[in-house]
């Protein structure tokens, strides 16, 4: 107990503290734009976020998009990805190409931000130029982190691009860790290349993926970096996320109660969704 102490305050000091603090907060009024005065307020930022805020649950309908389309992309992609790898590469060449499609997870969420806003830069960013040239001048394209219908897509995109290759190395893990003697003995049984996938791989493959799923979607909660460096948020609101949200009203508009409230319903939803995965996974280790 007297080794584990010190460990235990430094926790007790950054985490658990701060946790609690956030939460009285939460049930408080405190605008320090107005009046350092902190005013009890009961339940009343809670139920103004979830009611009476527009931008709130146009910040929390973003990001649901985020985590569920994007995450379900880079399932799909990274999964082909793997078996790619998997099925048509051995030694040094797998070695290669895996490090070539880890690079995006190396290059920092900033600089990535900032290249694909260069990217999807409406007057000279290269993609519009492809567009335009692909199609002989026939297609117009969009000003794509300008225009409200395509702004929460360039960072959808950016987010495919860079965490795609974790998924895919998270299942390339898994695969490899399957035993060739049962896909050996369904080849024997007369098991061909799709069964063996559906009925075998899969399978075994679930509690990796759920895992994998699970460490995505609470990352979308969080995103803000690309939002800030790509949209701003914008145009309007349309870009959004809640973490992006929840830093405009702590330190932007200095609405300390109200931002320790939304926080607080973000992090039970991600409590909700995390149960949900994990039961998922026991139901599915004790089928």
């Amino acid at each position: 107990m007297l080794f584990a102490l010190p460990a235990f305050v430094l926790l007790l000091s950054i985490t658990i503290y701060p946790l609690i603090r956030t939460l009285t907060l939460a049930f408080s009024k405190l605008e320090l734009s107005v009046s350092p005065v902190e005013t009890f307020v009961g339940l009343d930022n809670f139920i103004r976020a979830l009611t009476a805020d527009p931008r709130f649950g146009n910040a929390l309908w973003n990001t649901a998009v985020l985590s569920i389309g994007g995450v379900s992309i880079q399932l799909v992609l990274g999964g082909l990805l793997a078996l790619l790898i998997s099925d048509a590469t051995g030694g040094r060449s797998r070695t290669v190409w895996v490090t070539l499609f880890l690079i995006p997870i190396m290059i920092a969420p900033v600089v990535s931000g900032f290249q694909f806003r260069v990217i999807f830069n409406d007057t000279f960013g290269p993609l519009n130029y492809l567009l335009r040239t692909l199609s002989g001048g026939l297609i117009q394209p969009p000003a794509w982190v300008a225009n409200p219908n395509t702004s929460l897509l360039t960072i959808m995109i950016t987010d495919i691009w860079q965490w795609t290759p974790f998924l895919m190395l998270l299942i390339l893990a898994g695969l490899e860790s399957i035993s060739q003697e049962i896909i050996e003995a369904a080849r024997v049984d007369g098991a061909n290349y799709r069964q063996i996938l559906t009925r075998i791989k899969i399978p075994l493959l679930l509690p990796v993926i759920i895992i994998g799923l699970l460490i995505r979607v609470m990352d979308s909660f969080k995103t803000f970096d690309l939002v800030v460096l790509l949209t701003g948020g914008g145009p309007g609101t349309s870009s959004e996320t809640v973490a992006f949200y929840t830093y405009q009203n702590g330190f932007q508009f200095f609405s300390m109660g109200y931002t320790a409230a939304i926080a607080f319903i973000q992090l039970v939803v991600i409590i909700i969704v995390s149960r949900v995965f994990l039961s998922v996974q026991k139901r599915q280790q004790r089928g």
